[in-house]
C-alpha cells in the first residue's frame, strides 16, 4: 500500500530549489541574530549537524524546527512562510507530500484504515517490521530515510495540541502480530499511551460487525486552517488527493457512520487493554 500507509519512501535523493532557498533564508536570519551555528542549534534543540544539513538545504525541516526557528530569530513570519513552499521531502512518496504539507497544519484530522496501523500510530519496530519485508526490497539508507521521515511526522501528535485527531482502526490490525507478540504489545501500550492526550480519539472497529461504512477501503480527511475540506486514499504505489466537495462530503458521511459503528472510545480503549493481556 503506497509504501506503508503515508507514502513513505521512494527512496528519492533529496534537492531541490525550495530546500536550498529555505535553508538560504534559516541562513540569513541566523546570521541576522548573530549566532554561529553552534550557538543556534540548542536553542531550536536540533544538533549542529542538523542545523547545516537544513541550512545547505540536503534535510527536509521537520515542524518543531520551522516554530522554533521563526521564535529564536524572530523572522517576522518569513521562516516559517518559507516552509510552506518546500516541496520535497527525503523518506515520503512523491504523491504523498502535498498530504503531508496539509496535514502539517491541519485542524482537524480522521482516519480510518483496515491494512495496517497508520504511520502517525506506529511504533519504530512496527515501521520497521514493515520497511525490512517490503518489495522490492529496501537498502538500509533507504530504510532509514523512511523511519525518520516518519518520526518526524509522528510529532505532530505530540507538538499540535489543537489538531483534533480520529483514528477508527480494524481490530484484526492488532491481532495479526505484524512483527511478533512483543512489538504488537509495544505497539498497543502506544497507542494506549497517545490516548491519554485529550485531542486524540481511537475506535476500534470490531471483527464481527453485520453493516460496515468502510467497505470501500482506507481514507483520510482533513480541514485546514481556512476550514477547507480535503481527503486522501491510498493505493499500491499511488495515492489520490481529493478536492472535489461532492466526493470529500461522501467520505465524510461515510467517516460518520464509521464512528456510530465502531466501538466506543472506553470500550476501545478497554478491548485494547484485554488483548495486550492476551499476548
Amino acid at each position: 500500500m503506497g509504501h506503508m500507509t503515508d507514502g513513505a519512501g521512494d527512496g528519492e535523493p533529496e534537492s531541490s530549489d525550495s530546500l536550498k532557498g529555505f535553508g538560504e533564508v534559516v541562513k540569513a536570519f541566523r546570521k541576522r541574530a548573530g549566532y554561529t551555528q553552534e550557538e543556534f542549534a540548542p536553542l531550536v534543540r536540533y544538533s549542529v549537524p542538523t542545523v547545516a544539513s537544513i541550512e545547505q538545504g540536503r534535510r527536509f525541516p521537520p515542524p518543531e524546527f520551522v516554530a522554533r526557528a521563526e521564535e529564536v530569530l524572530d523572522a517576522f513570519g518569513v521562516i516559517r512562510g518559507a516552509a510552506r513552499h518546500l516541496s520535497r521531502q527525503p523518506g515520503l512518496a512523491s504523491w504523498f507530500r502535498q498530504w503531508a504539507r496539509l496535514e502539517a497544519e491541519a485542524r482537524t484530522l480522521y482516519t480510518y484504515e483496515c491494512r495496517l496501523i497508520p504511520g502517525l500510530l506506529q511504533t519504530e519496530a512496527y515501521a520497521r517490521t514493515l520497511f525490512t519485508n517490503q518489495l522490492p526490497p529496501l537498502d538500509d539508507a533507504q530504510i532509514e530515510a523512511q523511519w525518520v521521515a516518519r518520526a518526524e511526522r509522528q510529532q505532530l501528535l505530540r507538538v499540535r495540541p489543537n489538531t483534533a485527531y480520529s483514528f477508527i482502526l480494524e481490530q484484526h490490525l492488532f491481532l495479526r502480530r505484524t512483527g511478533g507478540a512483543q512489538v504488537t504489545r509495544n505497539l498497543i501500550d502506544h497507542v494506549l499511551d497517545l490516548a491519554k492526550q485529550r485531542n486524540i480519539e481511537f475506535q476500534i472497529m470490531p471483527v464481527v460487525r453485520e453493516t460496515h461504512a468502510g467497505l470501500d477501503g482506507p481514507m483520510q480527511l482533513l480541514e485546514t486552517p481556512e476550514i477547507r475540506w480535503f481527503a486522501y486514499c491510498e493505493g499500491q504505489e499511488s495515492g489520490q488527493f481529493i478536492s472535489s466537495t461532492k466526493v470529500v462530503s461522501m467520505l465524510q458521511m461515510r467517516y460518520a457512520r464509521m464512528r456510530s459503528q465502531a466501538l466506543t472510545l472506553e470500550d476501545s480503549l478497554s478491548l485494547l487493554q484485554r488483548m495486550r493481556e492476551e499476548l
